[in-house]
Formats: structure tokens, C-alpha cells, sequence
């Protein structure tokens, strides 16, 4: 039995030791391939297809290594002793590709038919023959492959292998067609479709593939009416952001299927986020009229009212104040309704001017049996609202008990930057530096980002005046801004740009001032502060930063289009390592009117 044993064990030994000899004489074999020296893969994969003489591997790559050394007499001998040896049909589409190398085009038409009339003997030949017509870029021999197997079994669904090839020759309407074909029998792949489908589609409702898209969709829900359609018109509408369109299409599938509004509540999500508010309030108050559970109800609600305050006025506030009383009194105040409370502190400080109002209203939150992040959520607005009051070192208080209750969590860093941010506001700057150093590393990229800007605003313009006046007014005219005290900022603002024209904090004071503008829709002053960047401070921290925002201006409120296209070019060819990169590069090609994945 122990002999057996040790013969057993010598003969796995080398077994194990020729496998090993395999894997590396294929490596050496690649790399010659793949670096030009086709006499040498051709002699290695021939020794190796020796050893096994059924490796499709070795097989393509002694064809391939033939084929690059204009050696198609040796390929086509290689391949015909193979289709003596072996039935396989894909070995036909190889030799025929090989005649056409040879530009023989009746003996490689001859073969391709061969192998095409190889699926009348066995129709599951189409799994080997077609990928390798399209391995040659032989798309009309591979769609003619595919659409014969699903003629002989009708089950067979090569409908995606389809889409891709009619993609690749440029035919968008049966691509089109053939991926909502497949995806009919296969809806499990939807997600995976749309994603193929958007690259042929642009945000443009008007453009070419766009309406062809929608036709073939609507076609399809009044052939075979079914909820996937609706689904994709509405997935399509979003894409083309119309949002009213895309939200008959989401009611119409809750009526069919009124088991959740998930959908519903992510389109008004996207609204949102797109800043779409008049669709976004049909959809929210259509959620309150619709909605049985407490928590797409207070949800709805939250939402509704930050679009409120967003549009109103000092007119709408009173309004506004009764309709959240009312919901607390409808639902209560309880942790379920905590954002609601801690949006209803930050409307009375920040709007209504009752910011003694809205700290005690919080105060009284935190007697609430509530978890550490949720006392957390409330702190981090009591602090924001002392800041607004001016009380920074209460403010401070609230943002420490934050960094100390949470360490090393999101909500613990965004209260160190607040930390930060409120010494910066006193003119601390030597303590805001030491926080916004360790925020660098923040593993929340919003906070490192915003630390690293307020730290290299501090650093460029804390040694340049040693009493630091400029800065100071500087950071005097960001708490304005955060007290929404916009006139007030501009005319601070104004102040440095008059005194200080020579010290660095200019572009910055420019840059702020410029956004304030905006924000008040006084578009022309906000184009002459991004301007007076980009000309005069062209070396600067800053100019992508301008001439983002200032494109973004001429394409969205100037309506300026070939200003900002030509800004977005800038971008795109002097700003590589741009934070706006990516964004100006797809919003660059829109303008230029590219044509979509052709």
C-alpha cells in the first residue's frame, strides 16, 4: 500500500511539474505575440499545440502568428488538417477570413457559406460560429448567423449579440429594436440595457435617436401593451430631463402596480436634485394625496416645504411657520420627525429671524430619547445657528461635544470643519489651519475638498498683511453670505476690491462677490467678476473655477452658446487636472453637437 502510495504521489509530482512547464512556455509564447516577434510565438505555440492539440488557444494563435507573417498558404494547410481531424464548423468561418486575406473572395465566400449551412446539421454550431465571424469584424456573415439559428429554434434569443453589431454598423433603429427585443424576454437585464442604450441617446428630446427611441416605444405599448414600456419611456424622459412626461409614466405604472411608490419618490428626488421645482411640486403633493405610510408622508412634506422656503419671501413666511406647525401637530415631534424638526429651527433662524426661537425649539428636541447621530444632527444645526447669532464659542461647544461623541465618523468631521469654519469667522486663523490640516485627509471628499480651499484661502493670504485687514474682511463678508446678509457682503466685498487691489485675496473676494450675484440673478455683474478672473488672474488658483461658472452662465442664463462652448474648449485643453474636467468636456461636446457613440 506505501508503494503505491509514493507511485501514486511521483506520478502526481509530474503532472503537477509538465502543467507547470505548459503555463510558462504559454507565457513566453504571449509575450512574443504581443510584441511583434510572431516567429517566435509561432515556433512556441506550435511546441505547445503538440502537447495539446486540442487547446482552441493554441490553435487561433499558430493561425494568427501565420497570418501576420503573410504565411496564409501554411494557415489555410494548418486549418484543413484540422477540419480532417476534427468537426468544427468555426474552423471554416478561420480558412474562409484566411482566403480573404488572400483576397480570394469566391473561396472565402464558398467557406463562410459552409459554415453558415453548418447550422441545418446542428443549429447549437451558431454558439461557435458567429462569434468568430465577429471576431473578424465579418458583422453581415455573424447577423446572418445568428437571425438563421433563431429561425430553426424560435426560443434562441441572440437579440442582444444582435443589437451590439447593428450598434457597431452604425444601424441605431434595429439596434434599438433589437435590444427592447431582448430585453422583453429578459427584463432581469433592463438595468444593463438602458446603460447600452445611453450611449446612443442625449439629454437633446429632439435629436434624431431620441425621437426614434420613443417611437419604437410607443409602437411597442400600443402593440403589446405591458408596464416595461412605460418603464422606459420613462426612463427615457428623465434622461431628457422632462420630468412631466416621465411622471405620467410612473402614475401609469402605480396604477397598474400600487404596491410602492419607491418610483414616484425617486423621480421627485431627481427633480429635486435638478432644481426641476414646478414638476417636483406635482410630484410631492401627489405623494402626500397618495401616500398610506407615515414615512413617504413626512418625507413628501420635508421636501415640499424646502422648495417653499427656496421660492418665497418675507410675504410667505408666516404661511409657511402654520404649515409646519401643522404637521407637528398632525404627526408630533418625535426622532421619526426629526428632520422635519431640524428643518423647522433652521427656517425660524435662517428666514423667519427668530433664531432665538429656533434654539430653544431645538433644545427642547434634545430631551428626546434620541441615538448619538441624531443628537448629533440636532447639534450640528444648534451650532450652525449660534454662528448666525454671532455666539461662536457656544456655537464651538455644540461642534465639540459632536467630535467627541462620534469620533472618526462623517458627522465627526463635518463638525470639525465647522470648528474650523467658526474660527475662521472670529479671525482664528492659526486654529482653523491646525483643523483644516487634519481635514485634508477626511475620508468624506466634499469635507477635504471644502478644508483644502479654506485652508489655502488662510495660508495665501494670512502672511501677505501682517495684520491680516484684508482677510479679515474677507472672512467677515463669508459669514454675511452664511447669514444671508447679501447686500451687506457685496458691499464688504467691495471694500476689498477697492482697498486692496494689489494683495492676493482679490480673485477670491471677485469669485465670492460673483456667486453672490448669481444667486440674485444680477447675471451681468457675476459675468464681469468671472471675466475680470480669468483675464487678469489667468495663473491663478481660481480661473477653472471662473471659467467654469462663467460657461456655465453663458450656456444656461446669457444664453451664449458658442461663448460657452469656446469655455468650455479652454477647460477641456489647458485644464486637465480640473475638477470640472469630465463636466465641461461632455457639456463641450453637446454645444459642438457631437454625434452619440457613431
Amino acid at each position: 500500500m506505501r508503494y503505491i502510495l509514493i507511485i501514486l504521489f511521483l506520478l502526481g509530482v509530474k503532472v503537477y511539474s509538465q502543467e507547470n512547464d505548459l503555463v510558462s512556455d504559454d507565457i513566453f509564447a504571449k509575450n512574443y505575440f504581443e510584441n511583434g516577434e510572431y516567429e517566435k510565438a509561432l515556433i512556441e505555440y506550435q511546441r505547445l499545440y503538440q502537447k495539446s492539440p486540442n487547446n482552441i488557444n493554441y490553435i487561433n494563435q499558430i493561425i494568427g502568428s501565420f497570418q501576420q507573417l503573410e504565411k496564409y498558404d501554411e494557415a489555410g494547410q494548418f486549418l484543413l488538417k484540422l477540419l480532417e481531424r476534427v468537426n468544427y464548423p468555426a474552423f471554416y468561418v478561420d480558412l474562409g477570413y484566411n482566403y480573404q486575406l488572400k483576397n480570394d473572395t469566391v473561396s472565402a465566400n464558398n467557406y463562410y457559406k459552409k459554415a453558415l449551412s453548418s447550422l441545418d446539421q446542428n443549429v447549437n454550431n451558431v454558439f461557435r460560429v458567429a462569434p468568430v465571424f465577429q471576431s473578424h469584424s465579418l458583422l453581415k456573415e455573424a447577423l446572418a448567423t445568428y437571425n438563421k439559428a433563431m429561425i430553426l429554434k424560435p426560443d434562441l434569443n441572440f437579440n442582444l449579440q444582435l443589437a451590439e453589431i447593428y450598434g457597431e454598423q452604425g444601424d441605431v433603429e434595429k439596434m434599438f429594436v433589437s435590444y427592447i427585443d431582448f430585453v422583453q424576454g429578459n427584463e432581469v437585464a433592463l438595468s444593463n440595457i438602458k446603460r447600452a442604450i445611453n450611449d446612443f441617446i442625449s439629454e437633446d428630446a429632439t435629436s434624431e435617436n431620441n425621437l426614434l427611441l420613443k417611437k419604437i416605444l410607443l409602437k411597442k405599448m400600443q402593440q403589446e401593451p405591458d408596464i416595461l414600456w412605460n418603464n422606459m419611456l420613462s426612463w427615457l424622459f428623465i434622461q431628457q430631463k422632462n420630468f412631466d412626461k416621465a411622471f405620467i409614466q410612473e402614475k401609469a405604472i402605480f396604477n397598474r402596480r400600487p404596491e410602492s411608490l419607491e418610483r414616484i419618490v425617486e423621480l421627485s428626488n431627481i427633480a429635486i436634485n435638478e432644481n426641476e421645482d414646478v414638476v417636483a411640486k406635482e410630484i410631492l403633493n401627489y405623494l402626500i394625496n397618495t401616500a398610506q405610510d407615515i414615512e413617504t408622508l413626512l418625507i413628501a412634506n420635508y421636501n415640499l416645504l424646502q422648495i417653499e422656503i427656496k421660492e418665497s419671501s418675507r410675504k410667505d413666511y408666516d404661511k409657511i411657520n402654520a404649515k409646519f406647525l401643522a404637521l407637528f401637530n398632525q404627526y408630533g415631534t418625535f426622532s421619526q420627525t426629526l428632520d422635519l424638526q431640524i428643518s423647522y429651527a433652521h427656517f425660524l433662524a435662517f428666514n423667519f429671524n427668530q433664531a432665538s426661537e429656533a434654539t430653544t425649539f431645538l433644545e427642547n428636541t434634545l430631551k428626546l430619547p434620541l441615538s448619538d447621530l441624531q443628537k448629533a444632527q440636532v447639534k450640528l444645526e444648534l451650532g450652525d445657528i449660534y454662528v448666525l447669532k454671532e455666539e461662536f464659542n457656544t456655537a464651538l461647544v455644540y461642534f465639540t461635544q459632536i467630535q467627541r461623541s462620534l469620533k472618526n465618523s462623517t458627522i465627526s468631521q463635518e463638525a470639525r470643519f465647522k470648528v474650523a469654519k467658526t474660527s475662521y469667522f472670529k479671525g482664528d486663523f492659526t486654529w482653523a489651519e491646525s483643523q483644516l490640516k487634519i481635514l485634508k485627509a477626511s475620508t468624506s471628499q466634499l469635507i477635504a475638498n471644502d478644508a483644502l480651499d479654506l485652508k489655502l484661502l488662510i495660508s495665501d493670504n494670512k502672511y501677505e498683511d501682517s495684520l491680516q485687514v484684508a482677510l479679515k474682511l474677507y472672512a467677515k463678508a463669508d459669514l454675511m453670505v452664511f447669514q444671508n446678509k447679501d447686500e451687506e457682503a457685496i458691499v464688504m466685498l467691495d471694500s476689498i476690491l477697492n482697498k486692496h487691489k494689489t494683495e492676493s485675496i482679490i480673485p477670491q473676494a471677485l469669485y465670492k462677490q460673483a456667486k453672490i450675484f448669481e444667486k440674485r440673478k444680477e447675471y451681468d455683474k457675476a459675468e464681469n467678476n468671472y471675466s475680470s478672473i480669468i483675464k487678469n488672474y489667468s495663473d491663478g488658483i481660481l480661473v477653472d473655477d471662473a471659467t467654469f461658472a462663467l460657461a456655465n452662465l453663458y450656456e444656461n442664463y446669457l444664453m451664449k452658446p458658442e461663448m460657452a462652448k469656446a469655455l468650455y474648449e479652454d477647460i477641456v485643453f489647458n485644464h486637465l487636472d480640473s475638477i470640472y474636467f469630465i463636466e465641461a468636456r461632455k457639456r463641450y461636446r453637446a454645444l459642438r453637437g457631437d454625434a452619440i457613440n457613431l
